[in-house]
């Protein structure tokens, strides 16, 4: 085989100009195409009459029809442009096989899908088709067009067949037997598959561990558009059967050239004749029943090119539109070594070439549950290897390599182009026609010394179209073992991955998109927001007001008309969306410890404390507050996007690495609303919702929690702040919540209480240089780079404390928090600018950069803009200058402390103005 392929250069021509067909025709010889036959078609209803719009042309056809079997019985026989040679292609096959016929389908209910098998698409009245010719092209989004809906659907089950052909059927009747109560799934992906009890019109997509498996199912009912299915089973029985594979030889694209098996299948289930002249290219012996079927249907078979007797079929010849006239037949007469030097070619007249060169078993199934392959020259194909450690999965049929009538297969993979086999005589030998990669294409590949067909997937791209390689994948395997001198089980195929076929967003979606895409969260105060035109941002999946704009006010305006009420006199705003978990149990303190950072078994009842959490590669993961309700119980608060992730993490912990101590994590979030009254005023608010409370600082310190009486709702006060301000946290059931805010909204009303948003949170924070996780962070701080080092206890363990100790965590040259104020008081700068040092070049790149803002806001408090920055060794650059440059110019800013407001708290307690 080695020899037969010819030599190949090591420095290959990496361009060559692949021209159309331009080769000679058969003189006189007039082409037929395709027709429907008067009678017969097991698949289509000829009482049900549809017909489709094809580039821009009405093509008739019947219920049960496929694009690709009304095109051919239309005599449609060049439906597309291959996607980078341009030369025309034609339908090759009848299966979700298909590398030529890519078609772009408008539904009936205006879905518009591309990129799919024209070969798998029924035919329906109102459908639009489109040819993907050559790299195809994208219809524009038009919003509102893309009606569809899609369902999804899960279905646990004892047993799971896939495939519905005599040996899936065979096997769900054997499970059902062995076992009448079990429920068995038995699927198909044809919408006509035989049998009662199968899930018709249904495709696998993939296998996954713990015999999880999903599906699509194509509905034609108008509630819905597909389903997504979602399947658990105890045993999975594989029976995809197998795909015939061609004989690759020179120009065996044209249009006319087809798989056997798929012209059989055009005569019997749709009643189409692909052609009147046909020429059988095989070395196996399934082509018989294909024979016996086109002569039934009338067309001529003109001659059988059986390569295990010598016989070859050299090259093509087509009309001018490159569609196949010809065939060149070399004959070896009986002797089978003859080769295609052998005789000189002779010519047949031939508008139907159907070529077989094997079959190849569904594996893909398989290997996607880790089943291995092996290479069986009973059948020249890979099949699974039996001893495979998947007990609960099993291949029958001919997905397991029981292919039927065979006979002996010669396992001839490619045909020598006549001549010199020099590197351009091999430019027309397409092995994958989707991609149109060719034998050429594979000789430059191992040329350039790759030897993994994994290396040769990716290098040529053989196998990455739509049909995963069906047709491909062994005809690559078995010639590059020929050019390597290998073995094909040797050289392995290339690994199968989900899905099987393709599959739209939409349907992997669902009904999870636009407003299901996620849920929506909101607080019991939200209508209040809504009534009173707060502009809402998304925070996770809570929908919450960024700021409450005033008439004609713009958002900055807002922004600080709220941050001056906080500083100056009362602000509120609902904090209900920050995560809430209720901790129970003895141990509560001592795991506590270990998630965090700091100490917590100390902590006090009626206390709270900040902590910090880190992941184990000792980077930060997460903050709040925890306050210690009895000496086994705990309540902690969470970042909002981060509540499920934090709960998550200690649920791991717990189970998988401390499950013998006794503590229950209970998400407690909806059960509390939260409103923050926040401001020098806030504690006269407070003592007018909660007249039973001393709120006095004696009574009341900061980081404590009292229960109390609040709005005539028993709840929780707690001493907090996040903006450096005198605050409270007040905790009601949530089903008080919207009273509780209108409450607190009318206790502060002489004081002019006003209402503010994330927004505002942010600025207020930022003044105070505290971070926020997520924006302060990236999942590359620690909390020694935030300037939290007081955070972390040096006298116990704690998840992380470990990776403080690396190197890298102890450089001093490691991005620390600062602030940063530019030169410019009134510019803010965007975050995420980049920072670099004041006598950095920046014409020449790549430019060193000292680091980035992570947040920047225009203050009320500090009368001018500011900005926090992650700086390499930013604490020591106190006072220095940086630059950061933008699209239109240079700023200077200058680091400074990431306190840059009341760095003493003295405004925590309640303290007068200055």
């Amino acid at each position: 085989m080695a020899r037969a392929l010819g030599p190949h250069r090591r420095v290959p021509t990496l361009v060559r100009r692949h021209p159309g067909h331009t080769d000679e025709r058969v003189r006189g010889y007039r082409r037929v195409t395709g027709s429907r036959l008067p009678d017969g078609g097991t698949g289509i209803d000829r009482g049900d009459p549809r017909a489709f719009d094809f580039e821009g042309t009405v093509v008739s056809g019947f219920a049960g029809d496929t694009v690709a079997s009304a095109l051919l019985a239309n005599g449609i026989d060049v439906v597309g442009r291959s996607i980078y040679h341009d030369r025309p292609r034609g339908v090759f096959s009848a299966g979700p096989e298909e590398p030529n016929a890519l078609v772009q389908v408008r539904w009936a209910s205006g879905i518009s899908e591309p990129m799919l098998p024209a070969t798998t698409v029924p035919v329906e009245d109102v459908l639009e088709v489109r040819n993907l010719a050559g790299r195809g092209r994208l219809e524009p989004a038009e919003p509102g067009t893309d009606t569809g809906r899609f369902d999804a659907r899960y279905a646990p089950c004892e047993v799971r067949v896939i495939g519905a052909g005599v040996s899936g059927r065979r096997a769900a009747s054997n499970a059902r037997t062995a076992d009448p109560g079990a429920r068995v799934l038995l699927i198909d992906s044809d919408p006509a598959a035989a049998g009662d009890e199968v899930r018709r019109g249904m495709t696998a997509l993939g296998i996954y561990d713990h015999g999880y498996v999903t599906a699509v199912e194509r509905c034609p009912a108008p509630a819905t558009e597909g389903r997504l299915w979602h399947i658990r089973a105890g045993r999975i029985v594989i029976a995809t059967g197998a795909t015939e594979r061609p004989i690759i030889f020179a120009d065996d694209d044209r249009p006319g050239v087809m798989l056997a098996g798929a012209a059989a299948t055009y005569v019997e289930r749709y009643g189409v004749r692909p052609g009147e002249r046909a020429v059988i290219f095989t070395n196996n012996d399934t082509t018989d029943a294909v024979t016996a079927t086109l002569r039934g249907a009338g067309t001529e078979v003109v001659a059988i090119v059986d390569a295990r007797r010598g016989d070859l079929i050299v090259g093509t010849m087509g009309d001018d539109a490159g569609r196949l006239t010809g065939i060149r037949i070399t004959r070896a007469h009986g002797r089978p070594d003859a080769g295609a030097d052998g005789d000189d070619p002779e010519t047949i007249e031939a508008d139907l070439l159907l070529v077989s060169g094997g079959w190849n078993p569904n594996v893909a199934l398989w290997a996607h549950a880790r089943g291995t392959l092996r290479f069986d020259e009973r059948i020249a194909a890979f099949v699974p290897d039996r001893a495979g450690p998947h007990g609960r999965i099993e291949v029958v049929g001919a997905a397991a390599g029981e292919v039927e009538g065979l006979g002996d297969i010669g396992p001839t993979w490619v045909v020598p182009p006549p001549g010199p086999a020099t590197d351009a005589a091999w430019s027309t030998h397409y092995v994958d026609l989707g991609r149109d990669s060719t034998v050429q294409d594979l000789q430059r590949a191992l040329g350039a010394g790759l030897e993994s067909i994994e290396h040769v997937k990716r290098y040529t791209t053989i196998g990455t179209g739509i049909d995963q390689g069906r047709t491909s994948g062994v005809v690559t395997s078995a010639i590059a073992a020929a050019i390597l001198g290998q073995d094909v089980g040797a050289i392995g195929v290339p690994t199968f991955r989900p899905p099987t076929v393709p599959v739209s967003f939409a349907q992997l979606a669902a009904r999870n998109r636009g407003a299901l895409a996620d849920p929506i969260r909101v607080t019991p105060s939200h209508p209040w927001h809504e009534a009173n035109g707060a502009v809402f941002e998304d925070v996770g999946q809570w929908k919450r007001p960024h700021h409450f704009p005033q008439a004609g006010e713009s958002v900055d305006d807002a922004v600080l008309r709220e941050c001056r009420a906080a500083r100056t006199s009362v602000a509120m705003m609902d904090a209900t969306t920050l995560g809430k978990i209720d901790l129970q149990g003895p141990d509560v303190g001592a795991f506590l410890d270990r998630v965090y950072t700091n100490t917590f078994s100390s902590l006090k009842v009626g206390s709270c404390r900040y902590g910090l959490m880190c992941r184990a590669d000792g980077m930060v993961f997460d903050d709040g507050v925890t306050s210690r309700l009895a000496d086994d119980r705990f309540h902690m608060t969470t970042t909002t996007g981060n509540a499920a992730a934090v709960l998550d993490h200690l649920e791991e912990w717990l189970q998988t690495e401390w499950p013998d101590l006794r503590v229950h994590a209970t998400s407690v979030t909806e059960q509390w609303a939260t409103v923050a009254v926040v401001g020098p005023r806030s504690r006269d608010v407070v003592a007018a919702l909660a007249p039973s409370l001393d709120v006095s600082d004696a009574a009341f310190p900061f980081m404590t929690w009292r229960d109390a009486v609040i709005a005539g709702t028993l709840g929780r006060a707690f001493r907090i702040s996040f903006s450096g301000e005198l605050a409270y946290e007040l905790n009601v059931p949530t089903w008080h919540g919207l009273a509780l805010w209108e409450a607190v909204l009318a206790a502060g009303a002489t004081f002019g209480i006003t209402p503010y948003g994330t927004q505002a949170m942010h600025v207020l924070r930022a003044e105070k240089g505290y971070p926020i996780i997520g924006q302060e962070t990236d999942g590359t701080v620690t909390p020694q780079d935030l300037g939290m080092a007081w955070a972390v206890s040096t006298k116990k363990d704690f998840i992380g404390r470990r990776s403080h100790r690396r190197l890298d965590a102890q450089r001093p040259d490691r991005k620390q928090l600062v602030g940063l104020l530019p030169t410019d008081p009134r510019i803010v700068l965007p975050e995420g600018t980049q920072l670099v040092a004041p006598d950095a070049d920046l014409r020449v790149t790549p430019v060193p950069m000292l680091g980035h803002v992570t947040s920047s806001y225009d203050s009320a408090a500090l009368g001018r803009s500011f900005a926090l920055a992650l700086v390499k060794g930013g604490r020591e650059r106190i006072g220095q200058t940086v630059l950061a440059p933008l699209i239109d110019r240079v700023v200077e800013a200058v680091i400074a402390d990431s306190v840059l407001f009341d760095p003493e708290n003295r405004r925590r307690d309640g303290e007068p103005q200055p």
